[in-house]
């Protein structure tokens, strides 16, 4: 039987690598296969014991340790308690820092700083400041490795919490808001873009097995960003409501003003809780026009131009922003901010804008439910009988779908835009009646186009 498994565990490590000096143990080599083929079928208390030997005797033998270690590991934590499950936390805790010695190459510090304390948060074994502290320090010394969606809620709410309990400055909360929610923009966008090429393929119906796996993977990975995305915006709250943005600003302005990073957040925050009122807005505009004369400037100056009644002087600056802006991501978003300004104005302009957001950058889902949005509130303007008039709500819908394809991100959003919109448009009592079942509607209003009655 011995020498059976001894030539498995030959096999199994040729195909996943060994440290050559301890692959010379034939107890270690042994008990490798062993613990493997328990844990590959989830027996994992048979897995425990000749894993351990192998973990204590033979640390550097194969990565294998450290994979099969934490499924096994996880699995004595939720069926121990007391001082039993604590010992077995502290042991997966080691794991994780054993493997970035061992292993460096298969994990990185982030990755093991955010494995320990999501660890510790799952077994309520650190408060807010020891959750904090972990998560800062894995988030600033390597922030490319730290992806986990969970651990970047708790590396923002944990600040929050401190911040309401008189322990953090608020400037903190809005610098960790800023970076937490970039990085977040920035995994979703590195996903919509490996979304965006499997789209047309699903549309045509020629994915392949494998690219339907991958695109389950990058549609659930996306949805949970925005649904963190969604829980940081609401755990920010009304910290970020002018009446604490206005005094804060005003409070650090002629400390601040000569650094660039934090007059651009500045702005941005102000722009984006419509603070545009204030003095204080218009003078830090003045100085990032000054110190970094960019293409969202140029929004800033034409919003302002804007809401003082210089409309051409206003669409000058817009299309300035467009103008200088080359990178698609950043243009697109660009033309959203425009859009967004439009909507109390000019919905024709504000879909225009919206819709050359969508051309910088096809996966702006927001653009999207922006377009649904203009088309839900002009129904009463399309259409001469009350059936035309709600079938606005059938376009509106179709757009407000798309936008969660394209960005699954927002799909918790589009879906609950798309059912809105549904309930508003024709019944089927109401299709019955018309007689229009399967007829085209069209619209001469400002949105234009048609859509299709639904067949009976």
């Amino acid at each position: 039987m011995k020498t059976k498994l001894y030539f498995a565990a030959i096999m199994f490590l040729g195909m996943m690598g060994v440290s050559n000096a301890q692959a010379q143990n034939p107890e270690c080599m042994t008990n490798l296969s062993i613990f493997s083929e328990h844990a590959k079928v989830k027996n994992y208390d048979a897995a425990y014991e000749p894993w351990k030997k192998t973990y204590e005797t033979c640390p550097q033998l194969n990565n294998a340790i450290y994979v099969y270690g934490e499924r096994i590991l996880k699995d004595k934590i939720d069926k121990a308690s007391g001082a039993e499950k604590e010992g077995y936390v502290n042991e997966l805790l080691g794991l994780y820092d054993n493997k970035l010695t061992h292993f460096s190459s298969k994990t990185s510090f982030g990755e093991t700083m955010v494995d320990k304390a999501l660890t510790k948060y799952d077994n309520k074994m650190a408060d807010d400041a020891e959750m904090y502290s972990m998560l800062s320090e894995a988030f600033t010394k390597d922030e490319e490795n730290f992806t986990n969606p969970k651990a970047l809620y708790l590396y923002f709410s944990n600040l929050v919490d401190l911040h309401s309990e008189g322990k953090k400055e608020l400037q903190e909360v809005f610098d960790v808001y800023d970076a937490v929610t970039g990085k977040i923009e920035e995994e979703n966008d590195k996903l919509t873009d490996k979304i965006a090429t499997l789209l047309p393929k699903e549309e045509a119906g020629t994915l392949t097995s494998k690219e339907k796996r991958s695109l389950r993977v990058y549609n659930s990975y996306s949805e949970n960003y925005g649904k963190i995305a969604g829980s940081i915006d609401s755990k920010l709250g009304a910290l970020a409501d002018c009446s604490n943005l206005i005094p804060l600003y005003e409070k650090s302005f002629e400390e601040k003003k000569s650094d660039i990073n934090w007059v651009k957040r500045a702005v941005g925050r102000m722009y984006g809780k419509e603070c545009t009122d204030d003095p204080l807005f218009g003078k830090m505009v003045e100085v990032q026009a000054q110190l970094d004369p960019s293409a969202d400037v140029y929004v800033y100056l034409g919003s302002l131009k804007k809401k003082n009644g210089d409309t051409q002087g206003a669409v000058a600056d817009f299309n300035k922003a467009l103008e200088l802006e080359t990178d698609g991501k950043k243009k697109s978003n660009i033309a959203y901010k425009i859009a967004t300004s439009y909507t109390k104005t000019s919905r024709s302009s504000a879909r225009s804008y919206a819709q050359k957001a969508i051309d910088a950058n096809p996966a702006n889902g927001r653009a999207y439910l922006l377009i649904a949005s203009l088309y839900a509130s002009s129904a009463n303007e399309c259409g001469s009988t009350p059936f035309d008039k709600r079938a606005i709500y059938w376009k509106a819908a179709d757009m407000a779908r798309q936008a969660g394809r394209v960005d699954p991100a927002l799909s918790g959003r589009a879906s609950q835009a798309a059912t809105s919109y549904n309930a508003k448009a024709p019944t089927k009592e109401m299709i019955f009646s018309s007689g229009k079942a399967g007829q085209t509607v069209s619209f001469s209003c400002w949105v234009g186009g048609s859509v299709k009655v639904p067949a009976l």
